[in-house]
């Protein structure tokens, strides 16, 4: 029983990793290098993740430098970053790669507000399946008589009450998101 308790803690807490890392890419105005993870470079022929052809640094708030170990992977990097849907536009001075953040219009943060509602409540779905999950576990635990039926009443208690924690977390990684999307 608590077995269930500890796979579901550890399920749930993955999911809301899984939003924070979404969040991170998410931009706000502010330069991260979280921006760029899971730009993939067409290096002679593979696809590379950027952070391993360059080393990715943040000068000031609105500004990402990138400066490749490799100069003849510029244009790849410059096309890889000009095809992610981030719509940011490199300049290449030669030595280095420099994106500037332009400040993100009124519209524009209401749009990004809308994305990271979706992926809320995309993550408390995913919450409430594990919940589901654990449900079904238990009942099927009780119909072979491993656990009695106070038992399960009370472990689904307990996976109710963990469920309940864990969607108040992702709505609290989701305001402070917004927030921070919101602030000019």
């Amino acid at each position: 029983m608590a077995s269930v308790l500890n796979d579901n803690r550890e399920r749930m807490e993955k999911t809301l990793q899984s939003l924070d890392k979404e969040f991170k890419r998410l931009r706000t105005g502010r330069a991260s290098s979280a921006l760029l993870e899971g730009i993939r470079v067409d290096y002679y022929g593979t696809p590379t993740p950027l952070e391993q052809m360059a080393s990715i640094s943040i000068p000031d708030s609105r500004t990402i430098a990138i400066q490749p170990w490799d100069r003849a992977a510029f244009k790849d990097i410059d096309r890889a970053i000009l095809k992610s849907d981030l719509g940011l536009n490199p300049v290449n001075d030669g030595k280095n790669i420099r994106i500037n953040i332009p400040p993100l219009t009124e519209e524009r943060r209401k749009e990004l507000v809308k994305i990271a509602k979706k992926f809320t409540e995309e993550a408390k779905v995913g919450i409430r399946n594990i919940r589901r999950d654990a449900n079904d576990t238990l009942k099927k635990q009780e119909k072979n008589k491993e656990i009695t039926e106070d038992e399960l009443r009370k472990i689904q208690d307990d996976v109710q009450k963990l469920t309940d924690e864990y969607i108040a977390k992702a709505d609290e990684v989701f305001a402070a998101k917004e927030k921070e999307i919101m602030e000019i």
